[in-house]
């Protein structure tokens, strides 16, 4: 049975958590950190069998685990992820955003290869990048549109410069509109479908991206369009707010637990 490794214990990392503790996801959780040493002691008290919380976000892969999971932040990939990959350890990121810094891109995909290690980015709260990645080659436009209730979208980057009030919006509002990179930049926690989509496809610098505030939505929206050689493939996701995080859908979660229950899997792999 694998062992793993779950670097953040926030909303995300609670519930892969508390899916391997239930069984769903086979596989041991056996250590954890967080930042917040009072979050992993939090996530800990909800598990019949206890990981050990480590002190350090590097000692996670020092230890024999097979794959480390991160679900804390962009800033977590850039300090963790190549000290994972070179202590041989495979690797799953939920901030996806991380990999839209070239630099970055390049040094991690460079160390997959040399240590012959992968890392997995679940499709978080979209569907079709199956779709995507296949006809990559003849794409020549790519969007996507994500419509969210505003308090989904508080504390972003992209706030501290705009004169936009979110708490006085009243009816469907477009407040940003850009490529995926710097969607991604200015709203980190919020639009990581961007990076998904821009990464499976045409790039970040093509990959267009507007964000519509409704404060008459309970859902998080994503229309996306692709277009090119192939023809035109047009599809839409409406999911649900974590209930616990408003900017967290339930999807991307869901994503993340079938991703790892596959990798820790022995069976029948479904799609591209």
């Amino acid at each position: 049975m694998k062992k793993i490794g779950l670097l953040g214990c926030g909303t995300i990392g609670t519930q892969i958590a508390l899916a391997i503790d239930s069984g769903k996801i086979p596989a041991i959780l056996t250590h954890v950190y967080d930042v917040s040493k009072e979050a992993s002691e939090k996530l800990v008290s909800k598990l019949n069998t206890k990981p050990e919380i480590v002190e350090n976000s590097h000692l996670l892969s020092s230890y024999q685990v097979n794959i480390v999971v991160e679900a804390a932040s962009q800033d977590a990939v850039k300090d963790v992820a190549l000290s994972v990959l070179q202590n041989k350890r495979d690797l799953m990121i939920m901030s996806v955003g991380a990999l839209l810094d070239d630099s970055i891109y390049e040094i991690l995909s460079d160390a997959c290869k040399d240590f012959k290690k992968t890392i997995y980015l679940p499709s978080g709260a979209i569907a079709g990048l199956d779709g995507i990645k296949s006809i990559k080659d003849e794409l020549e436009s790519l969007s996507i549109t994500t419509t969210k209730h505003p308090r989904s979208l508080k504390g972003a980057k992209f706030f501290e410069n705009s004169d936009i009030n979110l708490d006085a919006i009243s009816s469907p509002t477009t407040i940003f509109e850009g490529t995926a990179k710097e969607a991604v930049s200015l709203f980190p926690t919020n639009i990581n479908v961007a990076a998904l989509l821009s990464l499976s496809g045409i790039g970040s610098e093509k990959t267009s991206v507007k964000i519509v505030a409704d404060p008459n939505t309970d859902k998080n929206t994503h229309h996306i369009e692709a277009s090119g050689k192939f023809g035109k493939m047009t599809f839409t996701i409406e999911n649900f707010p974590d209930t616990n995080n408003p900017k967290t859908s339930r999807l991307a979660i869901l994503s993340a637990i079938e991703t790892l229950r596959k990798y820790c899997s022995d069976e029948i792999q479904i799609g591209t």
